[in-house]
């Protein structure tokens, strides 16, 4: 592979939909060397036949950095020996914002980088009657200046063509004579990493401390530096940036005409007003919340049974056509009622993340960031903090990783401590599965399903755990260090079906495949472990029953019903639960769902997978039975009423809103805070809460 390109800018300017078009599908992730930062490369095919390793780096306002992730940009760009290091920068730039944009080009730019400026966006600048002389722009810049559409692929052609070509580096508009910030220090720091750049050995007294490349006794040398000369970070990187505005303000003046500027008070804010507002705006988020879980169920229903209806098919068919014997029932009561519990599943998950996608793609779900600023402050948190509870619906563990934006630090670790609380994908197949056991399937008017109703009630309690739980720990917590949110508000624009269709293949599956695994693994545990049991116990079961059987030879199916239960209550599977049971019984809980709790600890969706091979082994209902239907007609046999009443359904339902059963999340809570002192507290305080709701849900309902 030939040059290295890197893709660098402000945040919502594109830039991952350019990263996306250059390289399709030619894309891996990884993460930054001695960092737990994605790292996004892929490789591009230019006109002249040459390929180029494209990197796209995180956005970033300024290379003054703010977070972990902002923190790169500069790393890469000042190490020419990090192998992310690029050759070329394509600087892209919103072209209807342009001089907000040019703060972080104008820096770049002094690096002495060759680059390329990306004015992307230009559909939308069109839009708005904002107009750009490219041409003047470029020479003022004295670089390439591409007008370009990510999103409509355009203009994309001429960029890799500029790419191909270029090798200049910016010599006009960019230079900003910072000589008068620190004149003294900088000229000691160039001789100390070895550079006859101004800005470089600038950008180096300010992020020594966090660059790689620097030898312990430089790291040493620009210390004493900073101390000698009082190199006051804060107030001369304020000082460089109005310098900048200063001077790039008055250049851009003419190369932009703006004939939009007197309908200041745009559509888009309006629109604003409305969904961003104190009342309005959480109303109309929660009639969406609504419309999102509704569709959950409503849509999914005739997709589900179909699968339940397949996977039915092929456990009976298989019994009937392959041979009898522990081989055969292995792959059809274990394995693949185990998958059957999971694909039933896909149609809920992919309408979820194509909810969210299309919620994402409209620029809506940054409102929603900026909605619930005030609502998280109150708690102990910023506006940031909800991108990661958000993305909880998702999964938890990038969710935690997301959290490195958060630079507060008793922010960033409220927010990890709780974002496990929020409802992820792993626990929607429990909640529709005890969902359509006690809710009926009715509805309200004729429209509001019951069951959807439910499951948005599941997500907000989770919400609102939380938040308390957050609250809680902004007393507990204590930290001097005080917290901002910055954000910016995307324009409104319709969702990309293709990204929309794409994410929710993807995300199922992702699920499909990593929840597959582990369900595969347990199914086959548990069907040993439910198909064996220790001395002669199954000898002793079958002597009794052969006597029964012989005497009511009418009874034959009833028996062989019997005799399976009581098989597997006498098995390994049988015994642990039985072992457990009194712990879980006040919770509402026979031992059958105790063994569901245990192999959840591995992967909450394993709740399913486990119900449906326990019942599978049970034999206690026809062989083309559903696993809803095997649950459904379970009866405690001490009472004689259902296993799964109301009180039991939601008693469980909130065990696992706020149990953490993820080894995942667990590890990478350990990751991000680097010891086990916060894993253990979230897993304690966690299992604490879902204990204690579960019961006085259980007691005051049954």
């Amino acid at each position: 592979m030939g040059s290295r390109i890197a893709l660098v800018g402000n945040p919502n300017t594109g830039k991952s939909t350019l990263f996306n078009q250059l390289t399709g599908l030619n894309q891996k992730i990884g993460n930054f060397p001695g960092i737990t930062v994605d790292k996004k490369t892929g490789s591009s095919k230019l006109p002249d036949g040459s390929v180029v390793e494209v990197v796209d780096l995180p956005g970033t306002y300024s290379l003054y950095p703010k977070s972990n992730d902002e923190r790169i940009v500069f790393q890469v760009l000042a190490d020419k020996t990090n192998s992310s290091h690029p050759d070329v920068v394509v600087l892209v730039v919103d072209a209807s914002n342009l001089k907000r944009n040019m703060l972080l080009y104008s820096q770049v730019a002094d690096l002495g980088i060759p680059m390329i400026l990306a004015l992307n966006m230009t559909d939308l600048s069109d839009k708005q009657n904002i107009y750009i002389h490219v041409n003047k722009l470029a020479d003022k810049l004295g670089i390439q200046v591409i007008p370009i559409s990510a999103r409509s692929n355009t203009g994309i052609e001429k960029l890799k063509i500029a790419i191909a070509h270029t090798t200049k580096i910016p010599t006009q508009l960019a230079a900003v004579d910072i000589d008068f910030l620190a004149p003294e220090a900088i000229e000691h720091a160039k001789k100390i990493i070895g550079t006859d750049n101004d800005y470089y050995a600038l950008q180096v007294l300010h992020q020594h401390r966090y660059l790689n490349n620097l030898s312990a006794e430089q790291q040493q040398k620009l210390t004493a530096l900073e101390t000698e000369y009082d190199f006051d970070s804060p107030k001369i990187q304020a000082a460089e940036t109005i310098a900048r505005y200063k001077r790039f303000g008055s250049i851009l003046a003419d190369v932009i005409i703006d004939k939009g500027r007197a309908s200041k008070f745009t559509l888009s804010d309006k629109i604003d007003g409305v969904l961003t507002h104190k009342i309005w705006g959480f109303a109309i988020f929660l009639f969406i919340l609504f419309l999102v879980f509704n569709g959950i169920f409503a849509w999914s229903a005739y997709p589900m049974a179909w699968i339940e209806t397949f996977f039915g098919w092929i456990t009976e068919y298989g019994h009937q056509f392959l041979p009898a014997g522990m081989l055969t029932n292995l792959i059809l009561d274990g394995v693949v009622a185990g998958l059957g519990g999971i694909f039933v599943f896909i149609p809920q998950i992919a309408i979820l993340f194509a909810f969210i996608s299309i919620l994402e793609d409209t620029g809506y779900m940054a409102r929603v960031t900026f909605m619930m600023d005030k609502v998280m402050r109150k708690v102990g948190l910023n506006g940031k903090s909800i991108v990661p509870m958000i993305g909880g619906i998702a999964c938890a563990v990038p969710s935690i990783m997301a959290a490195r934006n958060i630079e507060n630090w008793k922010d960033r670790m409220i927010t990890i401590m709780v974002t496990p609380l929020i409802s992820c994908s792993a626990r929607l197949p429990v909640y529709i599965l005890l969902i359509s056991l006690i809710i009926p399937q009715k509805t309200i008017w004729g429209i509001i399903s019951l069951q959807g109703l439910a499951l948005m009630i599941m997500y907000l309690i989770s919400f609102i755990a939380a938040i308390a739980v957050a609250w809680v720990m902004k007393v507990i917590i204590k930290a001097k260090e005080r917290s901002y949110f910055i954000m910016e508000l995307p324009v409104y624009r319709m969702p990309r079906w293709k990204n929309v269709l794409y994410n929710m293949v993807e995300k199922s599956k992702t699920f499909v495949f990593e929840a597959g695994k582990v369900i595969i693994a347990i199914s086959i545990i548990l069907w040993v472990l439910a198909s064996f049991g220790p001395g002669k116990r199954f000898e002793k079961i079958d002597q009794k029953y052969e006597v029964v059987a012989a005497k009511q030879p009418q009874q034959a199916e009833h028996i062989k019903t019997l005799v399976a239960t009581e098989k597997l209550e006498n098995s390994y599977v049988g015994i642990l639960g039985h072992w457990i049971e009194p712990a879980i019984r006040p919770l509402g809980y026979d031992w059958k769902i105790g063994i569901g709790l245990i192999t959840s600890f591995a992967a909450r969706e394993a709740f399913v997978g486990t119900m449906a091979t326990i019942y599978s082994v049970d034999g206690g209902a026809d062989d083309n039975s559903t696993i809803r239907s095997k649950m459904a007609a379970s009866v405690n046999y001490e009472t004689g009423l259902p296993v799964y009443s109301f009180a039991t359904g939601i008693s469980l339902m909130l065990f696992y809103a706020f149990a953490l059963q993820c080894m995942s999340t667990v590890a990478v809570v350990y990751r991000e805070t680097k010891g086990w002192k916060w894993p253990v507290i979230q897993l304690i305080y966690m299992t604490a809460m879902a204990y204690i709701a579960a019961l006085i849900a259980y007691q005051f309902l049954k």
